[in-house]
C-alpha cells in the first residue's frame, strides 16, 4: 500500500451491497414514490445512490418477504416495447404508514453515512 492507493480508495470507494434489511427499506422508500419493477429498483439504487448497489438475489428476497407481510402487491402491466408484460410491485394503501415507517430508516440511514442524492 502507498499513500497514493489511500487517496484513490477514498477519491473512488468500492461499491457497498445493500443487504436485505436495507433493501426492503430502500424498495419501500422507492415505492412511496411510484410503483416499480425488479430491474427499475436496481438501477435506481445505482443511479440515486452510487456508492451502493442490490444484486437480484437480495432485491427479490426482499420483496418476497414484503409480499408476504402483505405491504406489497404484485401486478403485471405491459410495457411497450417489451414482448412480456412487466411484474409490477406497489404499496397496499392501508400499509402506506408502516411503509412509510420503514422508508424513513432507509432515509436516515443514507444521511446519516452522506450518500442522499438530492
Amino acid at each position: 500500500m502507498t499513500l497514493k492507493d489511500i487517496y484513490q480508495f477514498f477519491q473512488n470507494p468500492p461499491v457497498w451491497y445493500l443487504n436485505q434489511e436495507l433493501a426492503t427499506c430502500f424498495v419501500l422508500n422507492t415505492l412511496l414514490k411510484e410503483d416499480s419493477y425488479g430491474t427499475e429498483l436496481v438501477q435506481l439504487v445505482e443511479r440515486n445512490y452510487p456508492p451502493y448497489r442490490l444484486s437480484d438475489t437480495i432485491l427479490y428476497n426482499a420483496l418476497k418477504f414484503l409480499l408476504k407481510e402483505g405491504l406489497i402487491r404484485g401486478y403485471s402491466k405491459k410495457v411497450d416495447g417489451r414482448g412480456r408484460p412487466r411484474q409490477m410491485y406497489q404499496i397496499f394503501p392501508e400499509k402506506k404508514a408502516k411503509a412509510e415507517e420503514l422508508a424513513h430508516l432507509w432515509q436516515e440511514y443514507v444521511n446519516r453515512n452522506g450518500t442522499a442524492i438530492a
